[in-house]
């Protein structure tokens, strides 16, 4: 039976419907796994079997002139898990091996529902009972193998800002913050709490206690599943070996925990319960570490004394995928070898899938667990478990606070921009200094709001590779329906917004009066206006930009190019009655165009400023090269014949 169906039918299940039920546990309180009782969840799965389709364009003639006469497709089916089937028990943890490519982290991804179960064949179940993909991500907890951390954060802010997305508002602060204290002691890091997590500029943690803090980050609610995807890769043998002890010390508080790992040590192979070889995404052994001597030793090539029992059966494997059949003999001996060897695999004797589900997560609140809540405290069907554990203020409010802090504590990258406007702003100072109202300050206006525009949008570029940084964390974060993604955007829209006022004000101050722009102080702020309006739009162009591209190099250069469209179809350059009539639509996209036009349209709509007088409407023209006396008489009789009084002081053009 489904568990929806169980929710609805059995009144234990109201325990998923509160917030949080005694959600802070002594620290000194016993591990909630007992020694002689069976455990209370198992996650099962059973012939897990995912196929991938790659299509490939053959061509038969790599000189033809059409690809699509001498080319055909060609659909190749790949297997990248092959009916892999296993056990993992509360209280252990459970190893997926192998080399490259043979399917660890993919098998990951599809027990903690990373891939879409439509994809999958196999049945994956917890405590018999198939899981929605809501409750799932309620209970479980997924660590990637990068650490995507904010660096200039604490350990300690780290976790806490972790804690207030994770548990609800109904949750007291001094609890929460008794949480992230009991997580600090729980993952060994006491002596790096006030330490910032650091980066490649700014020294912090090491990579030991960055990987711990990931796992921290991802454990303050307390869940019954933990995935972990090769959470000891690039960490030495110690760091290693610490990170697998905070996960052995997280199983025996009640948690399944389930990961991925290469090579592991002779001291974490101790720490592991179950192993699971893949080669090729098919199973070559499954079983205790303590039975792999045994496996070995009946498939006739037994492990040396002297020699790492993982690192033998990895060499082995390798030899076996070398050869034309890969590590066939291997699987069918597993499989054989299963069947004659079950009581390997009933460590408490006897099937313990009678614990009903709905009892099993009762028991675990009540024993101190903690579960993001519901809407209604009084329901007792899936719906009940929402989504999100806060309200949208209360998102909003934390995203903002961690944005600000994290930014406070960088003011160098402020500073340098800072300095990088004043620099422009005062170039064109010096170089368009007091333009006059003749034709030639005209063009030079034209030409001044035209480069200012286009060094408002090249300087945010360079925010980019941050952008991209912080991008990582969004979708670790979103993935886990920590936050809206609404709430993100529109917490970095508030926190950046002080900055570009910043900015806004220091180029309108050293331009505005040096170069002599018309509308005095009314025109001054609507300037400033349009230049903060010009940066908001570029800052979120390059939010845009972080968002479709995951290479720093390649978004430097797609935001670049598009930046010299949008210059070109702004207006400046070509006219837009010369643009043709299929990239008009590029015009109108131009986010330099409408800034281009704004401040055009304050400088030159004044009647009262004159730029053309007398003779000066003959510059530009075949009569620009005779003399000033010329030019009157040319003049006068044009006055005469026009029966107008035009003289040298007469505005001919505004």
């Amino acid at each position: 039976m489904h568990l929806t169906m169980e929710l609805q039918s059995n009144p234990i299940s109201s325990h998923l419907a509160i917030d949080v039920v005694s959600p802070f546990a002594n620290e000194t309180q016993s591990p909630r796994v007992g020694i002689n009782r069976p455990p209370m969840f198992v996650l099962s799965f059973a012939d897990i079997t995912y196929k991938v389709h790659q299509t490939k364009n053959q061509s038969f003639s790599p000189f033809s002139k059409s690809n699509k006469e001498n080319s055909t497709q060609r659909t190749r089916v790949r297997t990248l898990l092959d009916s892999v089937s296993g056990e993992a028990r509360e209280g252990e943890i459970f190893a997926v091996l192998g080399a490259s490519g043979s399917g660890k982290s993919t098998l990951i991804d599809a027990l903690a529902n990373r891939i879409l179960r439509e994809s999958l064949k196999g049945s994956i179940t917890l405590n018999g009972d198939n899981l929605e993909s809501r409750l799932l991500k309620v209970l479980s907890a997924y660590v990637m193998q990068d650490d995507l951390l904010y660096p200039m954060l604490t350990v300690k802010e780290t976790l806490m800002y972790a804690t207030e997305f994770s548990l609800p508002r109904s949750v007291p602060k001094e609890k929460k913050k008794n949480r992230v204290e009991e997580l600090i002691k729980q993952l060994g890091l006491e002596a790096a709490a006030n330490a910032i997590i650091g980066d490649e500029g700014h020294r912090g943690v090491s990579g030991g206690e960055r990987r711990r803090v990931s796992i921290g980050i991802n454990i303050v609610h307390d869940p019954i599943l933990l995935f972990l995807d090769e959470p000891t890769s690039g960490l030495d043998s110690t760091s290693a070996f610490m990170v697998v002890e905070v996960l052995k010390e997280i199983a025996r508080r009640g948690s399944i925990v389930i990961l991925s790992i290469h090579q592991p040590s002779y001291r974490i192979l101790n720490l592991l319960d179950r192993l699971l070889f893949l080669s090729r995404g098919q199973t070559v052994f499954y079983g205790p570490p303590s039975s792999l001597s045994m496996f070995f030793s009946e498939f006739g090539k037994p492990i040396p004394d002297n020699e790492n029992p993982v690192e033998f059966a990895l060499d082995q494997i390798l030899e076996y995928e070398e050869t034309q059949d890969g590590a066939t003999e291997l699987v069918e001996f597993n499989k054989i070898w299963q069947r004659q060897h079950q009581d390997l695999f009933s460590l408490y004797g006897g099937d313990i899938s009678h614990i009903p589900l709905d009892q099993a997560l009762a028991s675990s609140f009540a024993s101190g667990r903690l579960v993001s809540g519901s809407n209604d405290t009084n329901s007792m069907s899936m719906a009940s478990v929402r989504k999100f554990t806060n309200p949208f203020w209360i998102e909003m409010g934390v995203l903002v606070k961690r944005a600000f802090t994290s930014t406070c504590r960088m003011p160098e990258m402020f500073m340098i921009r800072l300095g990088a406007i004043l620099i422009t702003g005062i170039m064109f100072a010096t170089i368009f200094w007091k333009l006059d109202n003749s034709p030639r300050g005209a063009q030079e206006r034209v030409g001044f709001f035209s480069l200012a525009i286009s060094s408002i949008y090249y300087g945010s570029v360079d925010g980019l590779p941050v952008f991209i940084q912080e991008r990582y964390i969004y979708l670790r974060e979103t993935a886990n329906n920590s936050y809206r993604k609404s709430s993100f955007v529109l917490s970095n829209a508030i926190v950046s917004f002080l900055p570009l006022i910043i900015l806004s004000i220091g180029f309108a101050l050293t331009t505005f009066f040096a170069i002599g722009l018309d509308g005095g102080m009314r025109g001054f702020f609507f300037y400033t206006a349009i230049i903060l309006a010009s940066f908001w739009a570029a800052n979120s162009y390059v939010t845009f930009s972080s968002a479709i591209v995951s290479n720093i190099t390649t978004g430097v250069t797609i935001a670049m190019a598009i930046l010299c469209f949008y210059l070109l179809f702004s207006g400046f350059f070509v006219n837009r009655d010369r643009i043709p009539d299929y990239w008009l639509w590029f015009h109108y996209m131009s986010l330099a165009k409408y800034p281009y036009q704004a401040v055009m349209q304050s400088e030159f709509s004044d009647p009262n400023i004159c730029f053309v007088r007398g003779t000066q409407m003959f510059n530009n023209t075949p009569i620009q090269r005779f003399s000033e006396s010329t030019k009157l008489e040319v003049l006068a009789s044009i006055s005469k014949s026009l029966h107008l009084n035009l003289t040298n002081t007469t505005c001919t053009h505004y």
